[in-house]
């Protein structure tokens, strides 16, 4: 199996020789989820493992679990948990968030993180791999069910963050309505002067504070190579502060 390599060889990860690949959206969401030391982190779909890794590599007196529904996946995020030598504080979970393992107690995680699937179920063609697909579009649980299991696992005023498609933005302030308040987002420039195509999304549990749009950040200089800040979060594992 190739590996490859996060944060500048600070994480290793074994991933599938085909279909599904992390990229950067992963490091960039371990990168706006400020975890302070002692807190419980719930990185919900973990797949490999990549962002639930990378935050622990930048917030190592953090505690992640990762829940994910593919058991392949599952084995490839305990391996990889192995082989960065972080299995005794990043514990992988089997399970749907439709109906979770009994190991997940709501209430009990101060910050839930996510990168769930940015196509529209019923709405797109799903990619044959299998893995893909399930990464991609969309199953029985649709973007208003991962905010909804979210909010269950958070204590009062827990952080939610979530990486996701720019034009989903709507979708995910409808989720978050109504249970979440001092929304954060920051848009992704590919280049400048470019529109965003991802947001990164940050949102408390429980309060009224009012939404607020940041800057953003610009992932690519003109020359296709990343920007100062991009690479200070890719390559120097910077947090990101919106």
């Amino acid at each position: 199996m190739p590996t490859d390599f996060l944060l500048n060889g600070r994480v290793r990860l074994v991933q599938p020789a085909g279909g599904y690949r992390a990229a950067i959206d992963p490091v960039f969401l371990a990168a706006i989820t400020a975890a302070a030391p002692g807190e419980r982190v719930l990185d919900v779909g973990t797949g490999t493992g990549a962002a639930a890794l990378c935050l622990a590599a930048r917030a190592p007196d953090a505690t992640l679990v990762g829940l994910e529904q593919r058991a392949d996946a599952v084995a490839f995020a305990r391996r990889n948990a192995a082989l960065n030598g972080m299995d005794g504080r990043v514990a992988v979970l089997h399970g749907d968030l439709l109906d979770p393992p009994p190991d997940l107690r709501p209430g009990s995680f101060d910050r839930v993180m996510m990168n769930p699937p940015y196509l529209r179920a019923g709405r797109a063609s799903p990619p044959p791999d299998p893995w893909k697909a399930a990464a991609n579009v969309e199953g029985a649980a649709v973007l208003a069910d991962w905010l909804r299991f979210a909010h269950a696992m958070l204590t009062p005023r827990g952080v939610v963050t979530l990486v996701h498609r720019a034009d989903r933005l709507d979708d995910i302030l409808d989720a978050l309505r109504g249970r979440f308040g001092a929304v954060v987002i920051v848009p992704l420039w590919p280049k400048a002067g470019q529109e965003a195509k991802r947001v990164l999304v940050s949102a408390r549990k429980g309060v009224n504070t009012p939404l607020r749009l940041t800057a953003g950040l610009v992932v690519h200089r003109e020359d296709g190579s990343y920007s100062a800040e991009a690479d200070r979060i890719l390559r120097d594992a910077g947090a990101l502060t919106p």
